[in-house]
């Protein structure tokens, strides 16, 4: 296997955590998130949609020794929890808000993610966090309008 994708698929040691290895890329991608200055939406969407296929190539390689969306492939964390986070206003609450609902969404699958998960390769592993990453999105930006409305 290609060690370069498996570093990558794994970021590092993140994916070797003997404890939720999953949460910590989801941890560890929100606190890099909240360290760097925030892009225009147009180069935050180009990085994304090429960190998605660079996130495709990397875990169908990492798969083919570790196993089928195995548990120290984390990359397919960092590519859900950015899409959660997008058009969040950068404050520690959101960030926060934006995890959990991600680390959620993630485990429960809905709106066919459970399904997504039979695709091919790196593609399955990578389009089920791309689900719970936009449904959190939606859930998070949903419950700030609310809030605002409400004048909290």
């Amino acid at each position: 296997m290609n060690r370069f994708a498996r570093v990558l698929a794994t970021l590092g040691p993140v994916g070797s955590f003997p404890i939720a290895p999953a949460t910590l890329g989801s941890l560890v991608t929100v606190l890099v998130g909240y360290l760097l200055p925030v892009p225009d939406l147009r180069i935050a969407l180009a990085i994304l949609m090429l960190g998605f296929f660079v996130a495709v190539w990397a875990a169908g390689e990492a798969e083919k020794t570790l196993g089928h969306d195995a548990g120290p492939i984390v990359i397919d964390e960092v590519i859900g929890q950015t899409i959660a986070l997008l058009g969040a206003p950068h404050v520690w609450w959101a960030f926060l808000g934006c995890f959990v609902l991600f680390r959620v969404f993630d485990v429960w699958k809905p709106f066919g993610a459970h399904e997504a998960q039979r695709l091919p390769g790196g593609w399955g592993v990578v389009t089920d966090d791309v689900i719970a990453g936009v449904v959190s999105c939606i859930a998070f930006q949903l419950g700030r309008m609310a809030v605002l409305r409400l004048g909290a």
